[in-house]
């Protein structure tokens, strides 16, 4: 039978949920996971979430939920992962359009309900912020989870909430998350993460990179962001908790007042009303901040003086680990630079890669053997 994860947060919420499932439920039954086309900047030069109409090559599965094929493709300038995430892993990937508000989406996950009859039903956050109130300074994104949870809450069979890698987005600590949390239902061990270890070589995910790195038993503290975030990498890392519904739903002002939305921009509103602010306009404000940001050229005096810099001030901040897209943000580097940056690394010091995650030279003057300059 199909099972169905749901992918609260967009971007590596998806690669996590291929984790899980095959670690909850293993390779034999066909997995089915509902998420967004919600990938940063970094990828997606666009703001906010794409829809259905921002693909060709959708696949029908209902009247109002599509599947990401591999052939699928992101209509330009928009950039999506899905599709190469539906070319490298062996599960189906399902649209979550939330473009028609809460109401729309709540269709949609009904629908693929009915459709599939799934023998589960897992509303999978990476983090845990979907349990915020709205208020918490930290608190980046809680519009996806928003939506997400709003949804799931009004469908007519249980879904069941799993938070992986309390604290791991940056935004709420695994301290404040603790007394919230349920029962361990799963820790995820260095043989789950294999499967999507390819994956990881080129997503842009910092929270599931993250997820990966701890289950091996990485440890210390992890920059992440354009703005630095040192977030602790610890046992919890990889531990998956159950939450309740009603629970996650009390706590999360937001996903109550979105209950009844219609549209996206309607949800929005509520974010900026209740949270006093929403994610999609942070996104707005970057793409115009990126515009006059200059960037770094592989192999140029620039990239060695920024990246010499970059590691000897998070060392002195005790920062262990960064993320591959950290190092991007921080040169002013592309998605494809990116990946061009971890693999030049990588294959001129192997012993500094601890899995997805990058490991910042432990004292001053060490030699940084790298192929980013002569």
């Amino acid at each position: 039978m199909t099972r169905l994860i749901v992918a609260v947060g967009g971007g590596g919420d998806a690669v996590a949920a291929a984790m899980l499932g095959t670690a909850l439920y293993g390779d034999t039954e066909p997995l089915v996971i509902f998420t967004y086309a919600w990938d940063r900047l970094l990828v997606d030069p666009l703001p906010g979430p794409r829809g259905a109409r921002d693909f060709t090559g959708l696949v029908d599965l209902t009247p109002s939920v599509s599947a990401v094929p591999a052939e699928a493709r992101p209509i330009a300038p928009a950039g999506s992962t899905l599709p190469r995430l539906a070319s490298e892993l062996p599960h189906t990937f399902a649209l979550l359009d939330p473009y028609q508000g809460v109401k729309g989406v709540t269709r949609q996950l009904e629908e693929l309900i009915t459709h599939l009859k799934p023998k589960s039903v897992d509303l999978l956050d990476v983090g845990g912020d979907i349990l915020a109130r709205g208020d918490e300074p930290t608190l980046k994104s809680p519009l996806a989870d928003a939506v997400a949870l709003a949804a799931a809450t009004q469908v007519s069979v249980r879904v069941r909430l799993l938070v992986a890698g309390p604290g791991l987005d940056g935004e709420l600590s695994a301290d404040y998350l603790r007394p919230l949390l349920g029962p361990v239902v799963h820790t995820f061990t260095a043989t789950d993460v294999e499967p999507v270890i390819p994956v990881l070589e080129w997503h842009p995910s910092e929270a599931t990179a993250m997820l990966a790195a701890t289950a091996p038993g990485v440890r210390g503290t992890c920059e992440i962001r354009d703005a630095g975030l040192p977030v602790p990498l610890t046992d919890e890392g990889p531990r998956v908790h159950e939450v309740g519904m009603a629970d996650a739903l009390s706590r999360n002002e937001l996903a109550r007042a979105i209950l009844a939305t219609v549209a996206l921009d309607e949800a929005e509103a509520c974010s900026r009303e209740v949270c006093g602010f929403s994610e999609i306009d942070y996104e707005r404000e970057k793409v115009t901040r990126l515009k006059d940001q200059p960037r770094a050229v592989l192999g140029s005096e620039i990239a060695r003086t920024q990246l010499d810099r970059f590691e000897e001030e998070g060392r002195a901040r005790g920062v262990t680990h960064t993320t591959f897209r950290r190092i991007a943000e921080a040169l002013g580097l592309n998605a494809s630079q990116c990946v061009a940056v971890r693999r030049l690394l990588v294959k001129s010091s192997p012993e500094r890669c601890d899995l997805p995650l990058w490991r910042i030279r432990t004292k001053p003057g060490q030699e940084l053997r790298h192929a980013l300059y002569p």
